[in-house]
């Protein structure tokens, strides 16, 4: 009967050590405390980063939601129009805003966090239609597509500035996937995570005819942004902060990526 219950004991142990373990991992829900202070935070639909219909709501939303739950705090995000998103968070109506590229303007109103993404801007083609650049020039005489509002770097933006190039923009990548595929432009340069789940998503017939080049055009980063003016956003930065490096330090930042290219978060 000794060995018996010995035997129990050791299972209950490696069953507790492994459940232990599993609460750390990707797509597990670690149990929580119920006094987690609740933080409001606001955020635009950038799927597959953030999006309110998505597993976890996207895997910026995800990775910033377990961040600042290793520091104590539960976050909620309110998905809204982005320059509402902007507006509303630095009047102090929300915690933080995510995510953001960096721009002079927006300093005045907001602390930037560290980088929390980094993005990769590529150029999406027709397979049918040679396509290949290795630097801007090369790009000459193009008739090329773009966001609305969008800066693809200080280069890409000269260079169009010189007429190296045109330009024609609207105002989803969906639109552009479909102009392209029309042949009405030569190609367009879009976030490489962006594209794909556009493409696959909102033009999944277009999937087989449409590539990317390798080379990046941009590589970004995008950051959580604290209100200037809340009296609390000095101390969430910083908290935000260490714990950033702590997940990345450990490995755990990169768990949250290659799920994401697994396609563990459509």
């Amino acid at each position: 009967m000794l060995a018996v219950r010995l035997l129990r004991a050791l299972y209950l142990s490696c069953f507790l050590l492994l459940l232990s373990h599993n609460s750390w991992a990707i797509g597990a829900e670690p149990e929580q405390p119920s006094d987690l202070i609740n933080l409001q935070l606001s955020a635009g639909e950038w799927p597959p980063f953030l999006s309110e219909h998505l597993p976890h709501q996207g895997v910026v939303a995800h990775l910033i939601r377990d961040i600042f739950a290793a520091a104590g705090y539960e976050v909620t995000f309110n998905f809204l129009p982005w320059a509402r998103a902007y507006h509303d968070t630095a009047n102090g109506k929300y915690a933080a805003t995510a995510v953001w590229m960096l721009a002079e303007e927006r300093t005045k109103d907001f602390l930037y966090s560290e980088p929390v993404l980094s993005e990769q801007f590529v150029f999406f083609y027709l397979k049918q239609r040679r396509f290949d650049w290795q630097q801007l020039t090369d790009l000459r005489g193009l008739l090329l597509g773009g966001g609305l509002g969008y800066s693809y770097g200080p280069a890409f933006d000269q260079a169009l500035e010189n007429k190296v190039f045109k330009m024609s923009r609207v105002g989803s990548t969906e639109q552009n996937f479909r102009r392209l595929a029309a042949g009405r432009i030569d190609a367009f340069a879009e976030e490489i995570s962006v594209g794909y789940y556009t493409l696959n998503h909102l033009a999944p017939e277009l999937a087989a005819e449409i590539s990317h080049h390798p080379r990046p055009l941009l590589v970004n980063q995008s950051f959580l942004l604290f209100p200037q003016n809340a009296a609390g956003s000095a101390q969430l930065l910083q908290l935000f902060n260490q714990h950033l490096q702590q997940f990345k330090q450990s490995g755990r930042y990169q768990q949250y990526f290659d799920r994401l290219a697994e396609g563990g978060y459509q």
